[in-house]
């Protein structure tokens, strides 16, 4: 399996400091934002993302993966830099799931052309609240879709938000899979007993803490043969400490990897 880590928390890095930043906390790859106010941004991207590849590749580096969206010039950028996926997510508008699931399938079946003429996939993942929030939303969303073009990038802490099993969301998709997302989150309670009503929010941590259970995942993925990315998002509710937490993180991906492989 290749490490890799989603790049977002640092944008104010030069490309060659984000190189350095990334191999320095012990990854292999990278998934990087094509968004605005980030090292590519869309207007530029089939300029500055082969760029950023190839510094990447001066560290020893490769891009897994793009955040960005469904338009030709992430796709041109994409194909020029060759980077294989491009990660979208999948939002529904409240009260109207079933419209929005036709409209994010439709978008994606138009899609498939553009994936056909660059070479590049779409994976869609996916998030709690507005959106297709496990993987049984995603494979019902995929269903009907080219699946040469378009797969899943399985979120294991957004399944868990979700109360689906690792084992059974990975079942779920693996015949779509294209990248794991590691990351790890529980609900909390933010306020009192004394209040009308119970108020939730999502607190995302570091893996050992979270309601997504990291060894059963990769033991899965252990049994499952599975050889493809791995990503780190770095998404941590203190966002004053990313760095640290995230090494935390790779240390222990890294153990359990050595552990199933024991």
């Amino acid at each position: 399996m290749k490490l890799a880590v989603f790049t977002k928390p640092w944008p104010q890095d030069s490309v060659p400091e984000l190189a350095r930043r990334v191999a320095a906390l012990g990854f292999d790859s990278a998934e990087v934002p094509v968004r605005p106010g980030f090292q590519v941004e869309m207007a530029s991207a089939e300029k500055k993302l082969p760029e950023l590849v190839s510094v990447f590749a001066d560290h020893g580096l490769s891009v897994a993966s793009v955040a960005s969206e469904l338009d030709e010039r992430s796709f041109a950028a994409c194909a020029g830099a060759g980077v294989g996926v491009i990660r979208i997510m999948a939002p529904i508008a409240r009260g109207e799931y079933l419209r929005s699931e036709e409209e994010l399938r439709g978008r994606l079946v138009r899609a498939a052309p553009l994936c056909e003429r660059y070479g590049v996939k779409i994976g869609v993942q996916q998030h709690y609240g507005d959106h297709v929030c496990d993987a049984a939303g995603l494979r019902l969303l995929l269903d009907g879709v080219d699946q040469r073009w378009a797969g899943v990038i399985w979120d294991a802490a957004h399944d868990a938000l979700a109360g689906l099993e690792p084992e059974n969301g990975l079942d779920l998709v693996w015949d779509r899979l294209l990248m794991v997302n590691l990351k790890n989150a529980y609900y909390e309670r933010t306020n009192g007993p004394e209040a009308s009503h119970a108020e939730w929010a999502r607190h995302f941590t570091t893996g050992r803490h979270g309601l997504a259970s990291w060894p059963r995942v990769l033991a899965e993925l252990e049994r499952r043969n599975y050889s493809g990315t791995v990503c780190l998002t770095a998404e941590y509710h203190d966002e004053g400490d990313v760095e640290r937490l995230c090494k935390e993180d790779v240390e222990y991906v890294k153990s359990l990897v050595a552990e199933n492989g024991a």
